[in-house]
């Protein structure tokens, strides 16, 4: 479908389309043919080229040092967690770069909310896998990461100890202050694009989509993904009944029923495919569990996969799957310690996942932080570059496309919702100032979200280590 639509601006170079239906096939794949070296390039990718190709500078296929320059820029200045992540993914690949579209990032956006664990590293990673498989995935994926896991180790060596200086502190609640207007943002640069193309979906259906994705971020994060898999479903089931109702009028009842059988066997065939990807988890939890006995490591490998493998509802669903476990089993931070864990984790760039690799720190050292940070983004690479393929097949299935058609407005609408827990979890007035001044320097005054984020901790960081105002 996404094709159809991008051969929409290609179709303009169409006048000798009508004159013979045999060259109508041809225009799709010639609009680089202005340049004269673009012209035979896009054959033979075919249908990556068609969409990206009208969009793209010649075409241009991003290299794996792209891929880590581009990723590894996000993974330094990404604060903010997965709002910004997702804003910033998107004006590199979608609106800069324009190596996918609109209709590919939102699917993909819509199938890593449908993972378990941390959706904007599995967003990075799947973004990279499009572009340049498997490879790419772990390039970009391992640039996305890495910045932010040598800056929360480095951290965890210098504070871990003690509470972190005033000034980290208050750049911490500056920069955490603007995460909802990012959020906001974020949603709302995909709301128009995803508004487009309802006029071939619904645009009855849409606005109900947006909003239970919107309702579910706001006030029940963890059931998060069982609304989204609902929309999916509630537009699979409605187009498939009206495609046997049509079957039935124009063929009789008898071999449209058979045909529209079918169809649903072959969706409900796809639906489950995806489940062996996931049920190889709860058997390494219950080896990780038996294990827990043998070791330190053990243990930190099975609370380290618990978070980064079954977190559903966001990044910060994290911190009560750790807490728990790193306090009151087995010791390794006190309560205390546990907070300035979190607050790191919110301070660093990259991943919110990150603050795990801080609990492996206190449990053992830099190696303990290397070992959690393997076990928690361990399934988010396995899910991605082993299940990628399948992912990318099933995004052309019509019973898939109708799926993510529901899927991918409450994907939109959870973003937008994230912004409310994200602003009510503000306890300071210069908090809430801090976030009217991103809002509008994101949204009136279009500034860039590393930007505004730098700006927002610059300014807690001074309020905070001068002692002007309390530390939230």
């Amino acid at each position: 479908m996404e094709r159809e639509a991008g051969g929409a601006v290609p179709g303009a170079p169409l006048p000798s389309g009508p004159s013979s239906p045999a060259p109508a096939a041809q225009p799709p794949s010639l609009p680089p043919s202005p340049a004269p070296t673009a012209s035979s390039s896009p054959a033979p990718p075919g249908p990556e080229d068609a969409d990206d190709s009208p969009a793209a500078p010649g075409g241009a296929r991003p290299s794996l040092l792209d891929l880590l320059r581009g990723w590894g820029r996000i993974g330094v200045v990404g604060f903010g967690g997965p709002p910004t992540h997702v804003a910033m993914l998107r004006d590199l690949c979608v609106r800069r770069q324009r190596w996918l579209t609109d209709g590919e990032f939102e699917d993909a956006l819509a199938v890593c909310n449908l993972l378990p664990g941390p959706a904007s590293t599995q967003l990075a990673i799947y973004c990279a896998f499009r572009l340049r498989g498997q490879v790419g995935a772990l390039v970009g994926g391992l640039a996305f990461i890495g910045p932010g896991l040598v800056a929360i180790l480095a951290l965890a060596a210098v504070f871990l100890t003690g509470s972190p200086p005033a000034w980290v502190r208050g750049a911490g609640a500056g920069a955490g202050a603007a995460v909802a207007a990012v959020a906001l943002q974020a949603g709302l640069g995909l709301l128009r694009p995803s508004w487009q193309r309802a006029k071939v979906v619904s645009r009855v259906r849409w606005p109900c989509y947006l909003a239970a994705g919107a309702a579910a971020a706001a006030v029940a994060g963890p059931w998060l993904v069982l609304v989204l898999l609902g929309c999916g479903a509630v537009e699979l089931a409605t187009h498939e009944r009206a495609a046997g109702q049509r079957k039935r009028r124009a063929a009789g009842t008898g071999g449209a029923n058979g045909r529209a059988t079918d169809g649903r066997g072959r969706g409900a065939g796809i639906l489950r495919r995806r489940r062996p990807g996931l049920s190889p988890l709860p058997m390494l939890g219950g080896a990780a569990t038996a294990a827990v006995g043998v070791g330190n490591l053990a243990a930190l490998v099975w609370v380290a996969v618990k978070a980064g493998a079954l977190s559903y509802g966001g990044g910060f669903v994290i911190i009560p799957l750790m807490q728990a476990d790193a306090v009151d089993t087995y010791h390794w931070l006190s309560s205390t310690e546990f907070l300035n864990v979190v607050a790191l984790g919110q301070v660093t760039p990259g991943p919110v996942l990150h603050t795990v690799s801080g609990v492996g720190y206190a449990a053992a050292g830099v190696g303990g932080g290397l070992i959690a940070a393997v076990a928690a983004f361990g399934p988010s690479f396995a899910f991605i570059m082993l299940g990628g393929p399948h992912l990318d097949r099933l995004r052309s299935r019509p019973q898939v496309r109708y799926f993510l058609d529901g899927a991918g407005p409450a994907a939109v609408g959870a973003i937008l919702g994230s912004a409310v827990p994200l602003a009510l979890t503000l306890t300071s007035g210069w908090q809430y100032a801090v976030l009217a001044g991103a809002a509008v320097a994101l949204l009136v005054l279009r500034r860039g979200v590393v930007l505004t984020l730098g700006t927002a901790a610059v300014v807690g960081a001074i309020l905070v280590g001068a002692d002007f105002v309390p530390a939230p």
